[in-house]
């Protein structure tokens, strides 16, 4: 599943996308825990024009705290395959899609007779900006009043690469291609919305890296996180 990411810097989405207003306003983060629930960059179809911040691990609308949201399930990943039944997703997936900004991602990699995984970071060939399928909610904190964007990402089947890989769960997050963006943002009706929730057939990049699993980002968040070992 897809817990750790890479985030583009602010600077990088305004040269890459001067097509969008960029209310995203950080560096680039070198690794993001999703256990850690960070503001990251996305594009929701509710505001296709501008790339803003939305929290990772999507709260439904029955979640009203933040004391609630810190202790409900973890849907950092939603599965293609029963999204449009789960009860946490179930309501958004129809009309609640957007695109997640990324420089890449992580995955664990099962070592016979190893205990801990090892890990390898995946990417464009070309180190370009990707774009991964999320389903999102607004959440309200009734405490506080604060308002902003949750989301999950939509993993599917994993494609040959991220079987050798990811080779226990065998899944990958969903990969948009550049063409299907605006398609992925508004497909209309449940078989349009399959239809773009496929394994990515494009090529990628990967290197071991150092372990991030188990880590929240704090101390992992340095460039070199992301160097080959």
């Amino acid at each position: 599943m897809c817990y750790h990411v890479g985030s583009p810097s602010k600077a990088d989405l305004k040269v890459k996308l001067p097509e969008k207003q960029i209310t995203y306003n950080q560096g680039e983060i070198f690794h993001a825990s999703g256990f850690a629930r960070p503001f990251l960059p996305v594009t929701l179809n509710s505001n296709a024009d501008v790339v803003e911040n939305a929290r990772w691990k999507l709260l439904p609308f029955w979640i009203k705290t933040e004391d609630e949201a810190k202790k409900y399930a973890n849907t950092l990943n939603a599965e293609s395959e029963s999204i449009f039944e789960k009860a946490s997703y179930k309501s958004y997936i129809g009309k609640n899609r957007g695109l997640l900004y990324v420089t890449g991602f992580y995955e664990p990699h099962k070592v016979m007779g190893v205990k801990e995984t090892e890990n390898y970071f995946i990417y464009t060939p070309s180190h370009e900006i990707m774009t991964l399928g999320i389903v999102f909610s607004q959440f309200t904190d009734l405490d506080t009043g604060e308002t902003y964007p949750t989301f999950s990402i939509i993993t599917t089947p994993a494609n040959p690469l991220l079987e050798e890989i990811h080779n226990e769960k065998k899944r990958m997050p969903l990969i948009i291609p550049e063409a299907n963006r605006e398609a992925w943002l508004f497909a209309e009706g449940k078989d349009e919305i399959q239809s773009l929730m496929v394994p990515y057939n494009g090529n990628l990049g990967s290197h071991e890296v150092y372990r991030v699993t188990g880590s929240r980002g704090e101390e992992t968040n340095v460039k070199s996180i992301q160097d080959p070992i």
